[in-house]
C-alpha cells in the first residue's frame, strides 16, 4: 500500500517572464530564503552539491538550524519555453533528527507559467510520513508548513524582482 502524502501548495506572481523566473529561482541558495518558522528549522547551509543544480539526478545536502540534515535530489527539469510550462521537482530523503523520526521522504514541485504581470509560480510540497506517524506529519503540514511556504514564496518573488526583472 502506497503511503499517503500530506501536502500544501502556494502561488506567487514574479515580475519577470517564465524562463527568467525559472533561471533565478531554481539554482537559488535556500539558506537565504528558508528561515526558521514555528517548529520548522531554518536552512543554514548547503553542502555536497553536484553540478549547477539544473539537471536530473543532481544532489545537495541541506543543513538545518536544529542540526539536522536532508538530501535533495532533482527528479525533473523542464525550462519554460514558447508554449511550454516550466517544471522543476526534487525528492527529499535522509531526514535526520526529529523530522527523520516522522518523515520517510518528501517531494517539492515548482511550476512556472506566463501570467499577467510576469510568471505565476506554483510551489507544491508533499511529505510522506513514516509508518504510524503520518497523522503527526499531517498536523505539521496543516498548522506550520503551509504558512511557512506562504512566507517563503514572498521572499522568492522579491528575489526575482531584485535580480530577475527585465
Amino acid at each position: 500500500m502506497a503511503a499517503r502524502g500530506h501536502g500544501a501548495t502556494v502561488q506567487g506572481i514574479a515580475p519577470a517572464e517564465p524562463a527568467r523566473t525559472f533561471d533565478v529561482l531554481t539554482p537559488v541558495d535556500p539558506s537565504g530564503f528558508y528561515p526558521r518558522f514555528r517548529v520548522i528549522p531554518a536552512v543554514v547551509s548547503t553542502t555536497d552539491q553536484t553540478g549547477a543544480w539544473d539537471a536530473v539526478d543532481q544532489t545537495r545536502m541541506l543543513h538545518l538550524s536544529d542540526g539536522s540534515t536532508v538530501v535533495e535530489t532533482i527528479t525533473d527539469v523542464e525550462r519554460p519555453g514558447i508554449q511550454r510550462l516550466g517544471y522543476f521537482a526534487y525528492e527529499l530523503t535522509g531526514f535526520t533528527k526529529v523530522f527523520g523520526t516522522l518523515v520517510d521522504h518528501a517531494r517539492a514541485e515548482w511550476r512556472f507559467e506566463a501570467a499577467e504581470g510576469g510568471t505565476r509560480i506554483a510551489w507544491s510540497y508533499t511529505f510522506f510520513g513514516r509508518a504510524g506517524r503520518g497523522w503527526i506529519v499531517g498536523l505539521i503540514v496543516r498548522f506550520a508548513w503551509a504558512a511557512y511556504m506562504r512566507r517563503v514564496i514572498v521572499g522568492l518573488v522579491d528575489e526575482v524582482r531584485r535580480v530577475g526583472a527585465v
